[in-house]
């Protein structure tokens, strides 16, 4: 079976940053849902397109193409004391953006009397290397396309 609109898609992906760095091994199986449902990066998306079991690619994706540039208007300071108790450097905290929408926030540093916040992906304005192997194809139930991820083993787990 060929990779198309609402085909369920096993992977062997490896991530890494243009440095070399490992983000992603590889070794456990991922599974996706094809066809635009933002799963997946699209430019990697797009030269899956049309493929089946066995392919294999690489490339190298620029920021904007993987997880978006940087946006500094996503950094934040805060007062400790409007700071819930217990969240450490690398902890993750819900809060708005400056035009109100949700946003989760990553704690940066903890220095004094302020806490620095990042709402950006920790690899925002990062460029990576994508290595893809196809495993497996098959047709998506109608409950995965309905729900826009694909469930069972390597996939989502409600």
């Amino acid at each position: 079976m060929n990779i198309d609109k609402d085909t369920a898609v096993t992977l062997r992906l490896t991530i890494t940053e243009s440095t070399g760095k490992l983000i992603q091994s590889g070794k456990t199986p991922i599974a996706y849902l094809h066809g635009g449902y933002d799963n997946l990066f699209p430019k990697l998306e797009a030269a899956l397109q049309g493929q089946e079991a066995g392919f294999k690619t690489a490339m190298n994706l620029a920021p904007e193409d993987a997880f978006g540039l940087r946006d500094e208007s996503l950094t934040r300071t805060i007062s400790k004391k409007d700071f819930p108790p217990g969240v450490k450097v690398g902890g993750a905290l819900q809060g708005y953006t400056d035009s109100g929408h949700e946003q989760v926030f990553t704690v940066l540093k903890i220095k004094g009397d302020q806490v620095m916040l990042d709402g950006n992906h920790p690899l925002a304005g990062k460029a990576l290397r994508v290595a893809a192997e196809v495993l497996g194809v098959r047709a998506a139930t109608a409950e995965e396309i309905t729900h826009g991820h694909v469930h069972g083993e390597h996939g989502h787990h409600h």
